[in-house]
């Protein structure tokens, strides 16, 4: 038995096929989905779904990355959307500073910053800073309201993290024993691991375990305590090997598991029952 924690299955990857995908999870041994909201209206279509499937668990939130397209108030929708007792965590929330403004208005202007005169250069660079920062302090003041919401609600949090590590780090530990969060799709360091578990966190594992460039996260799988990470997919992204460059699914999330048993020398039994103990002391499916 495995718990998927970290699908989209509200995206339109799924539509053609959606009962066919949520067969091969049961077939696979993955008997229940954590689909994931990315904004208020995605958060929606996931209650959605969960109040529609008995296997589908749902966790709403609103995204890092779409801190400049939201309203100007997101909690109040969120506590609403909180009511349905199919909700089991508040998500993903966190920092994303891949796509910063001064980057994506590079990428726009195809900017040759080499052939401007010295005072432009300093100029454009300035004002990038501004914009940066001000994207920055966006997310950070959405993610700060997302934790509180989870607080005020007793539920734990799912938490995306890129390109962010100190001030994601910075901001938690000002949360310290009042909420939980797990850090999905983990890709860093033992000592960026050991950060997160020292705080009262978890971190989950993705396809990336399967991938010949994951050797380093496949390594860390087998090294952090068996009761302190869970498995996910991601999906439709990050199909594992054998299937890369095909759109993930729930099922793959038994892939993972393999992966990592074969790390640690254990049996795929093994890893399914710790991670799935440790998905349900850190959701809530029980809500009363």
């Amino acid at each position: 038995m495995l718990i998927e924690t970290h699908a989209h299955l509200d995206y339109p990857d799924f539509a053609p096929d959606f009962d066919d995908v949520l067969r091969r999870a049961t077939e696979a041994g993955v008997t229940r989905i954590i689909t994931i909201g990315t904004s208020v209206e995605s958060s929606r279509r996931a209650v959605e779904l969960a109040e529609q499937h008995p296997n589908i668990f749902a966790v709403i939130g609103v995204h890092p990355s779409y801190v400049e397209k939201v309203e100007e108030n997101v909690i109040t929708p969120l506590r609403e959307l909180a009511r349905s007792k199919r909700v089991v965590a508040i998500g993903e929330t966190g920092l994303d500073y891949h796509h910063l403004p001064s980057v994506e208005a590079a990428k726009q202007k195809n900017v040759q910053v080499l052939s401007r005169a010295l005072q432009a250069e300093i100029e454009e660079e300035v004002e990038a800073q501004i914009h940066d920062g001000a994207y920055k302090s966006k997310q950070a003041e959405l993610f700060q309201e997302e934790l509180d919401l989870a607080i005020e609600l007793g539920l734990n949090v799912v938490i995306h993290q890129r390109d962010a590590w100190d001030d994601t780090l910075d901001i938690l530990r000002s949360y310290t024993g009042k909420v939980r969060g797990v850090l999905h799709c983990f890709g860093g360091t033992l000592e960026q691991a050991n950060q997160v578990l020292e705080l009262g966190h978890l971190v989950s594992f993705t396809g990336i375990v399967t991938f010949k460039n994951g050797v380093a996260v496949r390594e860390l799988s087998a090294q952090i305590p068996l009761n302190k990470f869970m498995v996910e997919t991601d999906c439709p992204y990050l199909a594992p090997v054998p299937f890369r460059g095909k759109r993930c699914e729930p099922a793959h999330t038994r892939i993972v598991a393999e992966t990592i048993a074969a790390a640690r020398g254990v049996t795929v039994e093994e890893i399914a029952a710790a991670t799935t103990a440790t998905a349900e002391g850190f959701f809530r499916f029980n809500r009363g």
